[in-house]
C-alpha cells in the first residue's frame, strides 16, 4: 500500500537522496512547489511543481505516469521533459524505489495550489516533441545491473552515484546536444568534470591532481556528511547540496558512495601537487616581499592571506585549503574565478562546522588582478597548473554580471 508509514518514510530519504528539492523546491521555499530555473545554455528551464495537487502538481499521476516521467522524461500528457531534468540517471532506479517516491510524493508532500513558469525556449529547442529522438539517441534505458565481480557495498555506492544521485548530471561533460558524455565507468568522460551554469564540477575520478586521488573514502564521506574534507569545502551549487540531500544520507549509504569514488580510476588527468618544503618557503617568501615578478603574490598578501594563510593551507573547518587543492588545479579555472569574484559561503550542516562566508572582490579587484592572483595560487606552494587570463576572467564576470 502507497499509503504505509513506512513506505512514505523510504520515500522521503530517496527524496533527499534525490536531492529533488535542490530544483523543485519554489523560491519561496514551499516544498517541491517548483518554479525555479535550471539555467541551461539554452534558457532557463523550470522545474515543475510536483506536489500532489490535482491542478498544478502530480496529483492525478498514476503509478506508471509517475515513473515514466521519472525514468523517461515522458510527462503524462505525453510531452517531453528536458535533461535538466535527470531522467537518462534515474532511469537506473528499482521498482521497488519508484514504489516509495512515488508515495512520499503522493502522501508526504504537502499539495501546493501554485502554477510554476512555463519554460520558453528559443526556436528549435522549444520542440519538446524532439526531446524523444534526443532521449533515443543519448539517454540512458536501463535499470542499474549490479556488478557481479564487485562487492555489494561498492555496487550500492554505483547505484547511489549513477541514478539516484545523478551525480553525472553535473560533473560528466556534456556534448553539443547537452548529452552527458557517459552515464556509468564504463565511459573514460564520466565524473570527469563539467561546467553547469558557470561553475565547474570537478573532476570525481583518482587523479592525484585535479581529483580525488589523494582524498581518502573517510575524507570523501566527510566533505558529503558536513561539506569539509581534506581541506576542501562545498562551494557554489555543491553547498545546497550537501545541505538539503548528502547530510541526510546514511552512514553506510555515504559509505559506500566513497567506495565507489575511490574505485575509479584516473581519467583525463591535469595538473599536480608537490607537497614540499622548498615550494613552501619560496611561496611564503613571495608573499611577504610581494615580489614584482610574481604580482599575483601581492594580490594575495593584500586580500587572501589573512584567511588561506601564508602557506595556503587554509584553517580547518573555516578556510579551505588552496595548496593541494584539486578545484585549484582543475584544467578549467571557472570556479576558482568565480569564488575571487562574488565569494561564497559554506554550508550549514546538523554536524559540520559553522557556515562561513568569503566575500566576492568583484568591486574591489580588475580582471588583471584577479587574473594574477589566481594564476599565482595555481603555481605556487607545490601547485601545478596553467595560469589564466584577464580575458578568461573578463568573460566570466560578463556571463555571472559581476
Amino acid at each position: 500500500m502507497i499509503t504505509d508509514a513506512k513506505l512514505i518514510a523510504r520515500g522521503e530519504y530517496l527524496a533527499k537522496a534525490g536531492d529533488c528539492g535542490a530544483c523543485h523546491d519554489a523560491a519561496d521555499h514551499t516544498p517541491m512547489g517548483g518554479g525555479m530555473p535550471v539555467n541551461s545554455p539554452f534558457g532557463p528551464i523550470y522545474a515543475s511543481n510536483i506536489t500532489p495537487d490535482p491542478q498544478f502538481g502530480i496529483g492525478r499521476y498514476t503509478l506508471r505516469q509517475f515513473a515514466a516521467a521519472l525514468r523517461a522524461g515522458k510527462r503524462a500528457d505525453g510531452k517531453r521533459l528536458y535533461p535538466a531534468m535527470p531522467y537518462p540517471s534515474l532511469a537506473n532506479m528499482t521498482d521497488d524505489d519508484v514504489i516509495a517516491l512515488y508515495a512520499y510524493m503522493m502522501h508526504g508532500v504537502k499539495a501546493a495550489t501554485k502554477r510554476a513558469p512555463e519554460t520558453h525556449l528559443p526556436f528549435p529547442f522549444n520542440q519538446r516533441w524532439g526531446m524523444a529522438f534526443w532521449s533515443m539517441a543519448f539517454g540512458n534505458h536501463d535499470q542499474y545491473k549490479p556488478e557481479p565481480k564487485e562487492s555489494e557495498q561498492w555496487n550500492r555506492g554505483a547505484y547511489l552515484v549513477q541514478g539516484l544521485g545523478h551525480c553525472g548530471a553535473c560533473h560528466t561533460p556534456r556534448g553539443p546536444a547537452y548529452n552527458e558524455l557517459g552515464y556509468s565507468e564504463a565511459s573514460p568522460w564520466y565524473l570527469t568534470g563539467g561546467v553547469n551554469d558557470h561553475w565547474l564540477a570537478p573532476n570525481l575520478t583518482g587523479d592525484t591532481g585535479s581529483g580525488l586521488g589523494r582524498w581518502t573514502a573517510a575524507d570523501i564521506v566527510s566533505f558529503l556528511r558536513t561539506g569539509h574534507g581534506a581541506g576542501a569545502i562545498a562551494f557554489g551549487a555543491m553547498a545546497p547540496v550537501v545541505e538539503e540531500s548528502t547530510q541526510y544520507l546514511s552512514d553506510a549509504d555515504l559509505h559506500a558512495i566513497a567506495v565507489y569514488l575511490k574505485s575509479l580510476p584516473a581519467q583525463r588527468a591535469y595538473g599536480s601537487f608537490a607537497n614540499n618544503e622548498h615550494a613552501r618557503v619560496q611561496t611564503e617568501r613571495s608573499i611577504r616581499t610581494g615580489e614584482v615578478e610574481r604580482p599575483g603574490a601581492g594580490v594575495y598578501l593584500s586580500f587572501c592571506a589573512r584567511c588561506h594563510r601564508a602557506d595556503g593551507r587554509g584553517q580547518p573547518g573555516k578556510v579551505a585549503a588552496l595548496a593541494g587543492n584539486p578545484l585549484v588545479l582543475a584544467e578549467d579555472p571557472t570556479s576558482v574565478m568565480r569564488i575571487v569574484v562574488e565569494g561564497s559561503k559554506s554550508p550549514a550542516t546538523a554536524t559540520g562546522p559553522a557556515p562561513q562566508k568569503m566575500p566576492g572582490f568583484h568591486a574591489k579587484l580588475t580582471s588583471a588582478q584577479i587574473a594574477q592572483v589566481v594564476s599565482f595560487v595555481r603555481g605556487t606552494w607545490g601547485n601545478h597548473a596553467a595560469p589564466v587570463s584577464d580575458y578568461e576572467v573578463e568573460q566570466l564576470r560578463s556571463a555571472i554580471h559581476q
